[in-house]
Formats: C-alpha cells, structure tokens, sequence
C-alpha cells in the first residue's frame, strides 16, 4: 500500500497536522507565532549543516532548530525586545542557511522543495521520522499538558504550584523544533508557521475548553492536508502552498461565520 505515492503523502499530511495542532494551540495562547517562525526559518541552516556533514536531514534540522529555540529562549530576558530579537534571529538563520547551501561543491539540492516542501517525494522512511516524530510530540504534549497548560495561563500560579514555567518552556522548545524537523520535508520552511498556527486559530473561536480546541485544530489540520492535497493532484498546483492555501480559506470562512453569529447575538439582546 505505502508503494503510491499519493498514500505515502496523504499520511504525511496527515501525520504532521497531528503534530502541529496541540503545539500550535499553546503558540497561539502564549502569542509565540513569530518563535516558530524563527525556529522554521533556522532548518535552513540545519539542511546546509546536515549536507556538509553527510548527516541525515532530520538530524542536522533538529541540532539547529533545537539550539536556535534555546538561544532565543536565554536572550530574551536580557534586555532584547522579543519581536526585535525574534526578527533578526529569524532573518539572519535564514539568510545565513541559504548562503551555507551555495557553498556546498559536489552537492544537487532542490532548494525550492526545502523552502516549501515536496510531500509528493516523501518515501517510506521520511514517512517513518514524520509519524515517529508526530508520536513523539503528541505523547510529550499529553503527558505535559497541565503542566503546559498552568505554565501558559498563569506562570505565577504556576510557580506557586510547584511547576516550573522554564521546563515547560524547555518542553515546548523541544517538541517545536520536532515538529518543524519533521515538517520540512511536507510544507517546507516558509510555510510550516503557518500550519502551526492557522489551525489553532481556525478552532479557537468555536472551542469552550483548551482540550477541545487542541482536538479541532488537528481535524481541521487533517482535513486542510486532505483537501489541498487533492487540490494540488487536479489542479497541478504545489502541494504545500495549496494544503496552506486551503487551511486559510477554513480561517477565512471561519471568521465570516463568528462575526455573522456575533451580530445576530448582539441583535437578539437589544
């Protein structure tokens, strides 16, 4: 079964929206969108460094996405405005990551696939990392998750509970640069902030308990990399920016729909 390709890039597909949802859930309520964002923009350098070194990809990824999150983590109590620090750490991993791949002599590689992702190249063993990365994340996550959850609502409460906010600030760190290791190779790295936080945002407004948004954003993930995989087969479309494009439009009709019921609501009051 996993010899067609359309298989094999349906469970990847599948496989990272489960992994991105409950994370993208906490970027959304800790308003970390543009830490991700600087995360996925480091595996560029992750992809030079693996290449030069004759690493796996996943591996070099992880290293740098890992030290990247933890470097960003350790500055930004010292005097660095967080989106000030989070924009040049972003740009200049990016830039330096595309500089590092123009040096590589000797070596073919398909930028465009890593900038926003080939999910139709995906093989048996990039199928594996995908979903042993996704368990990865979704058993650290539930495992983690009042811990994650009280860490996120209220540090202070937090702390006065025993729970440290720094370890589960670590914890987070460690399962984004999992997930932005094993979705480069599905939306590639522009895109897969955009499969961290769409999703989250797409359920937040229809959801009354954090369990259950972190459980929509995933069927709303899921359902986006379906669509838009079928989307990019009849249309010949790329694959990644179309499964993006598709979790927008769930954004887009989603906002439409909370805006119309909140004017009704207001109407039916006065």
């Amino acid at each position: 079964m996993l010899d067609d390709f359309l298989v094999r890039a349906t469970l990847a597909g599948v496989g990272v929206a489960l992994a991105a949802a409950p994370l993208g859930c906490f970027i959304v309520w800790r308003r970390m969108a543009y830490f991700g964002d600087a995360t996925a923009h480091a595996a560029v350098l992750g992809v030079a460094l693996s290449l030069a070194l004759e690493t796996p990809i996943f591996a070099g990824v992880l290293v740098v996405c890992l030290f990247m999150a933890t470097l960003v983590s350790s500055l930004s109590g010292r005097g660095y405005a967080m989106d000030t620090l989070l924009g040049v750490m972003a740009h200049s991993s990016l830039a330096v990551g595309l500089v590092a791949v123009s040096f590589l002599d000797g070596i073919r590689i398909d930028l465009m696939a890593y900038l926003f992702g080939d999910i139709l190249a995906v093989g048996k063993t990039d199928l594996a990392i995908i979903w042993g990365g996704a368990i990865l994340v979704v058993v650290l996550v539930v495992y983690r998750w009042s811990g994650l959850l009280l860490a996120t609502m209220n540090p202070d409460l937090a702390h006065a509970s025993g729970i440290s906010p720094g370890r589960e600030q670590l914890i987070l760190t460690i399962a984004l640069a999992i997930v932005v290791a094993v979705a480069i190779k599905v939306v590639g790295v522009l895109l897969i902030a955009a499969m961290l936080i769409i999703p989250a945002a797409t359920a937040r407004p229809f959801c009354k308990t954090p369990e259950a948004m972190a459980v929509t954003a995933a069927i709303i993930g899921c359902a986006a990399s379906l669509v838009g995989l079928r989307a990019s087969y009849q249309l010949d479309t790329p694959t990644g920016p179309t499964i993006v494009c598709m979790v927008a439009l769930m954004f887009a009709f989603s906002s439409i729909f909370w805006n119309l019921s909140d004017r009704r609501k207001s109407r039916s009051r006065v």
